[in-house]
């Protein structure tokens, strides 16, 4: 068995979208002062490699909390296109996996944009689906789709059409995600898990990878 971790690590300098702010740790108590070391955490609910609910977007919509556990755990495939010239996932670049598609929970697309993460370029002009390419993939009975980028719409987007696709079908989505580039088989099976907070729209989760029996 090999579990590759496909989470960025959380702290005070870390990458954040536009009108979020970094991470807040601070140290409350002490082993000197106090007996005991415990920190407290002020983040926005979508920082880092993190998990979108259907509340997110879709009034009414599912928060984590009400989601049975089993949604966030299942087998996956990996869907390369990182050799893709083009800033769309297209059609073309879903087709051929197609019957694969058909035997799996959760699509994980490489796209290798990962490598830019700590750089201005991570939030700018990244790979993510076209309209037609999101409904085709919406289609199929999924538990959720990741990827390695900021997220599944264009930057510009204003209406955010594919997350809601996705969300309005209970799909997750778990954006962020790193290290793509270590998982060698094509089926794995993929961990998402969020922190069980009530009425949450997203969470940061310790995705992995985990290939082999």
């Amino acid at each position: 068995m090999n579990i590759i971790d496909l989470s960025h690590l959380i702290h005070s300098e870390m990458p954040v979208y536009w009108d979020s702010e970094t991470p807040d740790l601070k140290i409350i108590h002490t082993i000197e002062k106090d007996g005991f070391r415990e920190t407290k955490m002020t983040f926005y609910s979508h920082t880092g490699t993190h998990i979108d609910a259907p509340s997110h977007m879709i009034p009414g919509g599912l928060s984590l909390d009400m989601m049975n556990i089993s949604q966030f755990f299942g087998r996956a495939i990996l869907v390369d296109v990182s050799r893709s010239v083009s800033q769309s996932i297209a059609m073309t670049d879903l087709k051929g996996y197609q019957k694969k598609i058909g035997k799996v929970n959760f699509v994980v697309i490489k796209t290798g944009w990962s490598q830019y993460w700590g750089e201005l370029k991570y939030f700018e002009n990244y790979p993510c689906l076209e309209e037609e390419a999101a409904l085709w993939l919406s289609n199929f009975n999924l538990k959720g789709i990741g990827i390695d980028t900021i997220s599944l719409d264009r930057t510009d987007a204003t209406d955010f059409p594919v997350h809601k696709l996705f969300l309005s079908k209970n799909r997750v989505i778990i954006e962020n995600l790193t290290n793509l580039q270590r998982i060698k088989d094509e089926f794995f099976h993929f961990s998402t898990l969020p922190l069980k907070i009530r009425e949450i729209d997203g969470s940061p989760v310790r995705a992995v990878a985990i290939e082999g029996k």
